[in-house]
């Protein structure tokens, strides 16, 4: 059996628009606190289906997140079956390959799963996603600081391990209120993208 999903990825953290570890250096105040909501639109996870779910992965860092010792947690849409939460939970310990397995190597602990009904609005840079009371997100481009143009931002990175391109922009409000896990960066990074993973080679479509 095999795992696949594609769909739209949206991310926020507490670093400057740009967000230095794109580039791979170090984060903007030297700590990383983010999320990336997984929006899925296709997938299966050995043959139980993943259309039309949404999970979110989300961590505090002491430094870069390369550096290790997260703290971590997973939260997924309550109206998930079983299965699917399963499936997602399994994925999230690293061992099936695709971003989890980094994300699952890097990170110290790992706090147990947390569930919400999500509440998401896409359209690409200007999208709102809501699970209370854990998570509020919403992203927006990013305007120039004379005219109030949206600037069209995008990054093209075939290395990527979460997606090969994003769309830059920035949060109207990132609040995270889990028990352990609280933050507001609220005005910082944020991105959108689009996402296609594959076990066991997982690949990600190229941008326009």
């Amino acid at each position: 059996m095999s795992w696949n999903m594609k769909g739209f990825l949206v991310a926020a953290c507490s670093c400057d628009w740009g967000c230095p570890c794109s580039f791979n250096a170090r984060p903007t105040n030297g700590f990383c606190e983010g999320a990336y909501v997984w929006n899925v639109s296709q997938g299966t996870y050995d043959g139980v289906p993943l259309d039309g779910l949404t999970f979110c992965w989300f961590a505090s860092f002491p430094g870069p997140l390369h550096e290790g010792n997260g703290t971590a947690q997973v939260l997924i849409d309550a109206g998930a079956t079983k299965a699917q939460r399963d499936a997602i939970l399994e994925l999230a310990k690293g061992k099936r390959g695709g971003p989890f397995e980094i994300f699952a190597a890097v990170t110290g602990r790992q706090l147990d799963p947390i569930f919400a009904p999500f509440d998401v609005a896409l359209d690409g840079l200007r999208n709102r996603i809501n699970a209370a009371p854990h998570l509020q997100m919403e992203i927006s481009p990013i305007e120039n600081p004379v005219t109030g143009a949206h600037e069209q931002l995008r990054l093209q990175k075939p290395t990527g391990f979460t997606s090969t391109w994003a769309d830059l922009g920035k949060s109207v409000k990132f609040h995270i209120a889990a028990p352990e896990l609280k933050y507001d960066h609220s005005g910082k990074y944020a991105e959108f993208s689009e996402f296609a993973y594959v076990e066991p080679a997982y690949a990600q479509p190229k941008g326009a």
